[in-house]
């Protein structure tokens, strides 16, 4: 029998091909948390038919917000913009909650999982009189990432987001993954698999590449000055 691989990214998609078979191999490439999401028993062990790679890296909520103050000093009330309907924010929750006072910090979490409560969850937030947002790739949320970058330049508040195409589009920074890294990764699998191995036997992977991307422009348009230095040196992306 010709074996099928399928090509799964995000976690609910990857959740939804799992239920539509136990049999065919699939590929998750560039998810939240495999395992709170109940796709794989352990990264180190997937079991079953799933294996691929996760956007998670380790501390990668605190670097962001880490690389953030950086850039401004005085950030002390950072917003997290979390999805309740997406089981990998509880590991950004709990790892961010964790990193706080090594930050200097204070954290408030800021709920979104409808449409409808975007702009009461945004207008709630502003009044807590915050420094920062930090935004995921949460692909609930990605779809209206155009309001929330608008929301941003609007109301002149610094951002920080998980996906480079979020700075490209307007937002202030990101730090993340390297995405096209991740599917190259992927390929890797479908070898593996096409050779004969089979996905239990293939540890979930973690990313090793990471970007900062930065848009200049918007810092201006904000009113954030970026060090010379942050720019030139840390920097892997700089959009003018």
């Amino acid at each position: 029998m010709r074996t099928q691989i399928g090509w799964v990214d995000e976690t609910a998609a990857s959740y939804a091909a799992k239920q539509a078979t136990t049999t065919i191999p699939i590929v998750m490439i560039s998810i939240g948390d495999p395992v709170r999401a109940g796709l794989v028993s352990s990264l180190a062990h997937p079991g079953g038919n799933i294996t691929g790679n996760t956007i998670l890296g380790p501390d990668i909520s605190a670097k962001a917000i880490q690389l953030m103050k950086e850039v401004i000093p005085t950030v002390l009330r950072v917003a997290f913009l979390w999805n309740p309907n997406n089981a990998s924010h509880d590991a950004y929750r709990q790892e961010l909650r964790a990193a706080a006072p090594a930050l200097n910090v204070e954290l408030v979490f800021v709920e979104a999982g409808s449409a409808n409560e975007f702009e009461g969850a945004f207008a709630a937030a502003m009044r807590e009189r915050l420094d920062a947002f930090s935004i995921t790739g949460d692909p609930f949320h990605q779809l209206h990432i155009g309001w929330i970058i608008e929301f941003m330049a609007k109301n002149r508040v610094p951002a920080i987001y998980q996906l480079s195409e979020n700075v490209r589009a307007g937002g202030l920074m990101s730090y993340g993954a390297s995405q096209p890294e991740l599917f190259r990764r992927a390929a890797f699998y479908v070898t593996k698999i096409l050779d004969g191995t089979k996905p239990a036997d293939l540890p979930v992977e973690q990313p090793v590449k990471f970007e900062l991307v930065v848009n200049n422009k918007t810092a201006k348009a904000i009113g954030v000055t970026i060090p010379e230095t942050f720019l030139n040196v840390r920097a892997d992306e700089v959009i003018e």
